[in-house]
This record gives structure tokens, C-alpha cells and sequence, in this order.
């Protein structure tokens, strides 16, 4: 207690935390791709690392190549499991050994991520206790998006809290003369630490396995996940053309 007499609040702290799989489906060792002379996680992480709210930055790895890539240039990590089904598992993982109150997930395979959307779910879920889990939508501008099952979408309510997500568009037009705007989900999530063990120990639920998408377990299991719209874009690198078309825009920026 201080001197005063007044209680001092407790500080929220932020870690982020990147996971990162080498045996990617559809591109093996995607993160240590060289992108203008660095590796795909040395972008991502730079990237995460100049987010002002976070306390700490860390990989969650379950290979020995990516821990060496990312001590190599003075990044942290942490060996993890190679058996966790998801990213989220393995950050819950790394989580466990961590002090923190809020768990930021960075997707591994984004390197043109916008630090100020680390910060905007350290904020939302700082500020207001009944936010457990945290996310993104963008306003679809590419007609093609709309019908894309790649580009997931997704509906909130009058709060901001989602409804659903899916790959196909959502909501569905019936009538011809109805103008909407459609969303697409960024997958950067915010969670607070103890509701990210909650999530990850949920089964896997039918909606999740239908759609092919993990957040659908916390909607199916009754929990709210905030959706904060932002202007920001990112682009996954799931293919090499993918990592083409990375090396061009980031090159380009340079």
C-alpha cells in the first residue's frame, strides 16, 4: 500500500506470442523462406516487436531450425510440443511458463501485419474485464473475396461481438435491391491469459469442424469474441506464390 493510503492498481501486462509450426500443410518451413535477405519470422517478428503495449515477444516452436533462426537474430523462443493440433494450443503452452494477463496470438505467416492492431486488443481487452477474447474484421472491397472460402467472413451484433464466422457469405442477400457490406475476419486474436486455457482445453466442437475454423468452438461453447473493425490489411502466406507476392509489396515499400 502506498504511503497515501491508496491502493496502487495493478499494471496489465501483454505478452505476444508467435506460433510456429515447421511442418506447414501446404508450405514446409514457410516461416524461414527468405524474404530481402531475412527469414519470414524475422519480418513478423520486427513487425510484432515495435507494438508498443506488449511486454514481451516471444516464438513458440516446435522445431530446433526456428529457434536457432530466431536467437540468430535476437529474438526470444521457446520449444514447444510438436503434437499440439493448433497455434492456439501451442501458445497456451508457452503461456503457462509466462507471467502475464493478456496473451496476444500473431499469426507466423503474416509479415505485413500492422503493429497498431497488437495494440488495439491489448487495449480492448485492458480496458473492459467482461472481454475475454479479441479479434479483427475488415470491410471486403474485392467482389471476389465475398465468394472466396479462403477469405473468411464474418457478422456481429449491435456491440461488435460476433455472431458467426464462415467461408461462405454471410450474411446471405435475399433481396436484390439489399445493400450490405461484407467482413472479413483477420485472424490476430487478443485473449486474456486465463480464459486462453479455458479455450484451448474446450473440445472441438461440430460448428469448428464443419467449418474448418477453431474460433467457431468459443461461439458454439457460449462464449463472446469482441470484433474490432480496423483499415489494416494482411496477407497470409500459405503457398509460394503467396511468399511472391510478399516479397514484391515488402520490397517495394522499402
Amino acid at each position: 500500500m502506498h504511503k497515501t493510503g491508496r491502493v496502487l492498481k495493478k499494471r496489465i501486462t501483454a505478452v505476444g506470442i508467435i506460433p510456429v509450426r515447421y511442418e506447414s500443410t501446404r508450405f514446409r518451413g514457410k516461416v524461414l523462406a527468405d524474404i530481402g535477405g531475412k527469414p519470414m519470422i524475422q519480418h513478423v517478428w520486427e513487425k510484432a516487436n515495435k507494438a508498443v503495449l506488449l511486454d514481451d515477444l516471444i516464438v513458440a516452436a516446435d522445431d530446433e531450425r526456428i529457434i536457432d533462426a530466431v536467437r540468430s537474430f535476437g529474438g526470444k523462443a521457446m520449444l514447444t510440443s510438436p503434437k499440439h493440433p493448433s497455434g492456439t494450443d501451442r501458445i497456451n503452452e508457452a503461456a503457462q511458463h509466462l507471467k502475464t494477463d493478456i496473451v496476444i496470438n500473431i499469426q507466423s505467416d503474416e509479415p505485413m501485419l500492422a503493429p497498431a492492431m497488437i495494440d488495439a486488443l491489448v487495449t480492448a481487452l485492458s480496458e473492459n474485464k467482461n472481454i475475454l477474447m479479441a479479434t479483427f474484421r475488415k470491410k471486403i472491397k474485392d467482389q471476389d473475396q465475398i465468394h472466396d472460402p479462403n477469405t473468411v467472413k464474418v457478422v456481429v451484433d449491435i456491440k461488435n461481438f460476433a455472431m458467426y464466422f464462415s467461408r461462405t457469405p454471410i450474411p446471405f442477400n435475399n433481396s436484390a435491391s439489399a445493400v450490405t457490406s461484407y467482413y472479413k475476419h483477420i485472424g490476430l486474436y487478443g485473449y486474456t491469459k486465463d480464459f486462453l486455457s479455458v479455450f484451448s482445453n474446450l473440445p472441438v466442437s461440430s460448428l469448428e469442424t464443419f467449418e474448418g475454423l477453431e474460433q467457431l468452438r468459443a461461439l458454439q461453447n457460449g462464449y463472446k469474441i469482441k470484433v474490432l473493425e480496423t483499415q489494416h490489411d494482411t496477407i497470409g502466406v500459405d503457398t509460394p506464390e503467396d511468399l511472391e507476392n510478399v516479397r514484391n509489396k515488402l520490397l517495394s515499400a522499402s
